[in-house]
């Protein structure tokens, strides 16, 4: 047995393109979160330590030493969070992220915040994803609605609208004459079949 097939160097290099791109999302979407919380645990000890530094006048920050558990979101919290993940179109996880980021740096939320509003980007982009589908579907269906009604084309061959002939009475001219208007509507224009 060589080394090479021990440590698996000959596997090809294409695992990556191997996989559903819906998976590839979730691991995305769900590394940027943990990346997140990590970045406010860490701003969290730096404002307790900034608390503790202006409360007793000293710096012991560099004594502390932090426990090696980090926060961690609860597994079915965790799997709630990856089927909304599943919602994401590969075209709208960079915008996911770069949303998720916005919202964490404008309300720079506490530990257990974050995953919270990691939800709501993911709802909120969810919920633009269906409305944009359902616009494309009624823009399909408008298109193909309009391409095959035929009705209006073959009753425009059939009769023709003359709305400036001369023998057309108006309104105007009973009132001129002091005559009571016939029962027709004048609104409507005149229909005349062609032969």
């Amino acid at each position: 047995m060589s080394l090479a097939s021990w440590f698996r160097w000959n596997e090809p290099p294409n695992r990556i393109s191997q996989r559903n791109p819906t998976e590839m999302v979730v691991e995305t979407l769900m590394m940027e979160l943990s990346w997140q919380i990590k970045q406010a645990e860490k701003q969290q000890r730096e404002r307790e330590n900034e608390y503790r530094k202006i409360k007793t006048g000293v710096d012991y920050g560099w004594l502390v030493s932090y426990p090696k558990q980090s926060y961690d979101i609860s597994p079915g919290e965790r799997l709630q969070l990856e089927d909304l993940c599943t919602k994401i179109h590969p075209s709208y996880c960079g915008t996911v992220i770069l949303r998720f980021r916005q919202v964490v740096a404008e309300y720079e939320p506490e530990v257990q915040e974050v995953s919270r509003l990691f939800r709501s980007v993911l709802q909120e982009a969810a919920e633009k994803i269906k409305e944009e589908e359902e616009a494309k579907k009624l823009a399909k269906q408008w298109n193909t609605k309009n391409r095959t009604s035929l009705s209006l084309t073959t009753f425009k061959s059939r009769s023709r609208i003359s709305p400036f002939i001369s023998d057309i009475k108006t309104i105007s001219e009973d009132v001129e004459r002091g005559t009571q208007p016939n029962r027709r509507v004048w609104s409507m224009p005149e229909f005349r079949n062609t032969k």
